[in-house]
């Protein structure tokens, strides 16, 4: 029998931040062939009419402009997303942003504030949101994109390296507060991958990271999407709050 990555999620609503893009639209094309309805939550409206324009023809899917810094922005979209679907049973935190490539002395200020409100702030007000709607139907599976930035930390990348730690640490909080449930809690740590993200980095840096695999290429959205399929499944029943590597070998803890 041929080997497959697919996991089905017939009859499942999953909701997946930064979804119009990059990883997140990778994962969330993915759950969309398994079966599930979709909301993307992005805050690029252009993105968001090219990511329907790609879709699987006929499968469901719901997209909505959100500021995941704004809490009202988020309860607005899950309001509209609970009327249209009934119910969320995954959450995908995936939108994010590099910020610039600075030491840490000559960061910007503003730069920094930005990269933690929309990387770590945002996955903890979406999560915030989204738990009580999984609490009340005793299912739910939570899966944040964090990176392997967020272990090792990137010199030049302060700012994103801290933001993902602290999604890290955030996922192992609520993993553990949740164990008891059905909600189950995990965070994916991804070596570079190459997206659009790549845009907002120097050349310096993507070199830097790519040195550091020693796979020697970046990663595929579509193998991180397959990894995600995984952790949104009913059969990840018995890991929480737990970091899932995607890193072609450079960690392995």
């Amino acid at each position: 029998m041929e080997e497959t990555n697919e996991y089905r999620f017939p009859g499942r609503h999953a909701v997946v931040t930064g979804g119009a893009n990059g990883i997140g639209f990778a994962i969330a094309h993915t759950l969309a062939q398994g079966g599930a309805a979709v909301s993307l939550w992005d805050r690029d409206p252009d993105a968001l009419a090219r990511a329907r324009l790609d879709w699987p023809p006929g499968a469901p899917i719901d997209t909505a402009q959100v500021d995941i810094t704004a809490p009202a922005a988020i309860d607005d979209a899950l309001a509209r997303a609970l009327a249209a679907r009934g119910r969320v049973d995954i959450l995908v935190n995936s939108a994010g942003i590099t910020g610039p490539n600075a030491s840490v002395w000559d960061y910007p200020v503003a730069a920094w504030d930005e990269v933690l409100a929309i990387n770590l702030r945002g996955t903890f007000l979406c999560c915030r949101a989204v738990v009580p709607a999984m609490q009340t139907a005793g299912y739910g599976r939570i899966v944040n994109i964090a990176s392997i930035a967020g272990k090792e930390g990137n010199p030049n990348a302060s700012a994103y390296s801290a933001s993902k730690a602290g999604v890290i640490s955030l996922t192992k909080s609520l993993g553990k507060e949740l164990a008891q449930t059905g909600i189950r809690v995990n965070c994916v740590t991804p070596a570079a991958v190459r997206t659009g993200m790549f845009a907002q980095m120097t050349a310096q840096h993507i070199d830097y990271m790519l040195s550091k695999i020693p796979m020697n290429r970046f990663g595929l959205p579509a193998e991180i999407a397959r990894l995600v399929a995984w952790l949104c499944s009913s059969d990840c029943s018995f890991s929480t709050g737990a970091v899932f590597d995607a890193s072609g070998g450079r960690a392995t803890y």
